[in-house]
């Protein structure tokens, strides 16, 4: 019997949890589906990672409603991805009045953002539930940096009481990936540049770069971290722990990417090889059936050398799959 595409089968909802981190600092997370953070200071509130829909980000707001009733003025875009942007809308209402992401993310907005949308709305039903408030694309109003890595092109903003620093680190699952850093504190917002027991996803991913950037996080000594998805990690040796996760599962793919495009495999015969490096390691993790056949296409084409992922579009989803149960 054929695999359900994607998370089409996933209809199950997650627990919830809102746990403050640090004294400024919140995570929400549901087990292994997309976190976002949340900055709260005397004058203003920053979420990070927008979720899915407007109806989600209510969720979201109720959340932060139970502990301060501050305006929600800025939301940052971690990348560009449906999944975290599209509840943008719903902060309006709140306060929000700046929308900030990095120059890459805009530029991936621009490139292939209604693409993505349609894309990720099939792969995604339970998450799109209400998906027809979702009045379009989110767009930034604060574009952070000139595309390159790295502190010098950063934003701070001060909420009140707590500063927030927002980069660029360096390409990793997209090649915008950006950064929220209470120094302060020592937290450490990745969005899906981390992850912990839960699927890496690496449709969109600068492979050979990410290990890079992940000891660029390193080097900051987090106390804190809320990854993209997985719980939120505590102490710096668990925040270790998320990065090394990560890290492995990103190394071992594209290994196995290599492997398979030198010796000139079509897409089924590396899902097979690469599964015999994967599965023993990460098989039981929160949708890694899921991610594993994009992953596994994007790591081919990389090491065939094809530097820009190719635009992933509904059908060309549905194309992949099928020919990976054929």
């Amino acid at each position: 019997m054929s695999k359900a595409f994607a998370s089409q089968a996933d209809l199950e909802d997650k627990k919830i949890t809102f746990e403050q981190l640090s004294p400024h600092c919140w995570a929400y997370t549901a087990e292994g589906d997309p976190n976002s953070g949340v900055i709260i200071g005397e004058k203003f509130i920053m979420v990070s990672d927008a979720t899915a829909t407007p109806a989600l980000a209510r969720d979201l707001i109720k959340q932060i409603r139970t502990v301060s009733d501050k305006p929600i003025k800025y939301v940052l875009l971690t990348h560009y991805h449906a999944v975290r942007v599209l509840g943008a809308s719903a902060y309006v209402a709140e306060g929000a009045t700046e929308v900030i992401a990095s120059q890459g993310t805009y530029e991936l907005i621009v490139e292939r953002g209604a693409q993505d949308m349609q894309s990720e709305m099939e792969r995604f039903p339970r998450l799109f539930r209400g998906a027809e408030s979702v009045p379009g694309l989110t767009w930034p109003t604060l574009v952070v940096g000139d595309g390159k890595p790295g502190r010098q092109g950063s934003l701070e903003v001060d909420l009140g009481g707590v500063k927030v620093q927002i980069w660029h680190p360096g390409a990793g699952h997209t090649r915008g990936d950006t950064i929220a850093w209470v120094e302060s504190e020592k937290v450490l917002f990745s969005g899906d540049l981390v992850e912990y027991e839960a699927g890496v996803y690496t449709g969109d991913a600068q492979l050979e770069e990410w290990p890079a950037t992940l000891e660029a996080l390193r080097a900051l000594n987090a106390e804190y971290i809320v990854p993209g998805r997985g719980e939120a990690m505590k102490g710096n040796a668990d925040v270790n722990k998320a990065l090394d996760y990560t890290k492995r599962w990103v190394t071992t793919l594209f290994a196995a990417g290599k492997e398979a495009a030198a010796a000139k495999m079509d897409l089924k015969a590396a899902m097979a090889l690469t599964r015999k490096s994967m599965d023993p390691v990460f098989g039981h993790v929160f949708i890694y059936e899921h991610c594993l056949p994009f992953d596994v296409s994007r790591a081919y084409d990389e090491a065939s050398g094809i530097k820009n992922p190719r635009i992933w579009t509904a059908e060309r989803d549905q194309e992949m799959w099928a020919a990976l149960q054929s």
